[in-house]
């Protein structure tokens, strides 16, 4: 863990007074916490809805004069730190169910392998039944505190929203991810550059990229063949 870090991108201008929002916005405890939820929506509560949800894409749209706003509210300040209390306090609570069962295990890290992780609205990363339980397993084990590490795959394309035509007929749009826009954290080495990883495969090698999603207390990395020295096809 030496050679390679993940860092939250600058992507937000936010008073000093409610900065660690973009600490919030990276990690999908949020998504499972109605009061944390509560909270972006008590900015600006039309763009919450227009964002479909979206913490990141939020907070590079919401306007400056509502944040300002939100500093000089003593409710909405209330708001705020109790949220971020609560945050601190599950993120750096060791009495964990896990800890408080099994002590003798808390060195001995579980791997987690799934093809789709159904996490929230706005990461279409998975397609159906499979993704959500995924999903709830890693939000489950960071609740009880199982030292839990989620290995999967950045799909980048392939996601689609079904409309109706006018004349009835079901249309597909496709979709593809921006990552400036999604609670995604790359991972680069010490001069700053991308990590990737080499997998070897019959007649040839593929790079891939490696980004972390962090769901409470668990990791989930993944693992995106969308590299610029892959064919097409392996892209």
């Amino acid at each position: 863990m030496d050679n390679f870090r993940t860092i939250i991108p600058n992507h937000f201008t936010l008073p000093r007074r409610i900065n660690r929002l973009g600490e919030l916005a990276y990690n999908l405890w949020w998504t499972w916490n109605p009061d944390a939820q509560r909270l972006f929506a008590r900015i600006d509560t039309i763009l919450w809805e227009k964002t479909n949800h979206n913490a990141i894409r939020f907070l590079r749209l919401v306007d400056q004069a509502r944040l300002k706003n939100l500093t000089n509210d003593r409710y909405a300040l209330d708001h705020y730190d109790r949220i971020m209390r609560s945050f601190d306090e599950y993120m750096n609570k060791k009495s964990t169910w896990f800890a408080n069962t099994h002590p003798q295990h808390l060195n001995q890290p579980i791997a987690y392998f799934s093809s789709e992780f159904g996490l929230h609205e706005t990461l279409p990363i998975y397609a159906g039944g499979l993704g959500v339980l995924s999903g709830d397993h890693l939000k489950g084990a960071s609740d009880l505190g199982l030292p839990l590490v989620a290995i999967g795959f950045l799909y980048t394309q392939g996601y689609f929203s079904q409309h109706i035509s006018e004349d009835g007929w079901q249309e597909a749009r496709y979709a593809r991810l921006k990552f400036e826009e999604l609670p995604v954290l790359p991972f680069i080495d010490n001069n700053g550059n991308p990590l990737t990883v080499t997998i070897e495969l019959p007649g040839r090698n593929v790079e891939a990229r490696l980004w972390e999603i962090r769901i409470g207390r668990v990791p989930l990395y993944l693992l995106d063949s969308d590299v610029e020295s892959n064919s097409p096809s392996d892209r």
